[in-house]
């Protein structure tokens, strides 16, 4: 890999930026200073930028808790990326999925392609789970259409695996294996039921860190993220 590229691909610099720095004398490999932008790097190279050493990592893994009013797209100024700094957006990160402008909760950014299809692909099923408010609460036949299955408006069958109250008046826990758009308000609007306040607390193993307040984020602990990565059927000792 090309240094400049090394550089801009850590997040830190833009490959302008990478090139000025390089060509400044302020990069060193293997403890000798670097000044050609497209000195070639070997696996296991040691490259520091004004004496830090810069780790590599390929790939990134963030927990957002998304807040409404955000949309899960990587472009325009409402664009949850906006939350991120900058060096994030020029690694390739983006929602892994999407959620609802006015919904709440739990978002996977990665620039990991290939996990991010797998935890999406329809054949996987990986459970989403949400807690919702309603307009009024279930009745017991509404309870039951919702668990056997309902046919939305374009034909499509679908059903919770689990609806359950929380002891809050028209609160109730949902599981859904599917993403489909809309998915959560469509199954309750077609149960005669509106939703006013959906939020995300768990995807997969992931479950939303109750220390994280709505429009923050963190990296995945190792932990999450290799019981993640064990759930999608990947191998678990494939580094970051």
């Amino acid at each position: 890999m090309r240094l400049d590229r090394y550089l801009a691909r850590s997040g830190r610099y833009s490959r302008s930026e990478a090139r000025k720095i390089i060509q400044q004398g302020r990069v060193r490999v293997n403890f000798l200073e670097i000044h050609n932008p497209g000195y070639h790097l070997k696996p296991g190279d040691r490259v520091e930028v004004d004496g830090e050493v810069l780790a590599y990592e390929a790939h990134v893994y963030l927990m957002l808790n998304k807040p409404a009013g955000l949309v899960s797209s990587t472009t325009g100024e409402d664009s949850v990326l906006t939350l991120l700094p900058d060096e994030f957006r020029r690694r390739g990160v983006f929602p892994a999925g999407r959620l609802d402008r006015d919904t709440e909760g739990l978002l996977l950014l990665t620039n990991d392609g290939q996990l991010a299809q797998r935890l999406l692909h329809p054949k996987r099923q990986v459970p989403r789970e949400y807690l919702v408010t309603l307009d009024a609460p279930l009745s017991p036949e509404q309870l039951g259409r919702l668990l056997e299955g309902l046919t939305l408006r374009d034909g499509h069958r679908a059903r919770f695996e689990a609806v359950d109250p929380t002891g809050l008046p028209r609160n109730y826990r949902v599981v859904l294996r599917e993403g489909r758009y809309h998915e959560v308000k469509r199954l309750f609007a077609a149960a005669g039921r509106r939703v006013i306040y959906l939020k995300r607390v768990a995807f997969g193993p992931l479950r939303l860190d109750p220390d994280l307040p709505p429009g923050r984020w963190r990296p995945l602990t190792a932990e999450e993220l290799q019981a993640l990565r064990r759930a999608l059927g990947l191998a678990a000792s494939t580094p970051r």
